[in-house]
């Protein structure tokens, strides 16, 4: 099983990953494709769509039983973790909250 989040699929790419995957939401495609067929699609798509920006989750045979790639610019990122794939968001800094109230003069 293979399911490729992409970053605004441009019509000719979809056309291509249409004919292995279904797409349930836009820019979402899932297939049970072999590794031969994946490789040689993301290798397409990483020739024609330079700038595309794809999360990549694949059945493999580690632990959890997938794996997890990214390829271009993605606002998720992969981080393997004691041999675990976790997927990390952009988040931003928080300041931290005053402990003492301001002293009043």
């Amino acid at each position: 099983m293979t399911v490729i989040v992409a970053n605004d699929v441009p019509p000719p790419i979809r056309g291509l990953l249409k004919r292995w995957f279904v797409e349930p939401r836009p820019n979402v495609f899932v297939g049970s494709v072999n590794r031969r067929t994946r490789e040689k699609t993301l290798e397409y798509i990483k020739r024609n769509a330079p700038g595309l920006g794809m999360l990549i989750i694949a059945s493999d045979n580690s632990t959890q039983g997938f794996s997890v790639q990214t390829v271009g610019d993605t606002d998720r990122k992969e981080v393997l973790l004691s041999g675990l794939y976790l997927i990390a968001e952009k988040w931003s800094e928080i300041e931290p909250l005053e402990t003492e109230p301001a002293s009043v003069s």
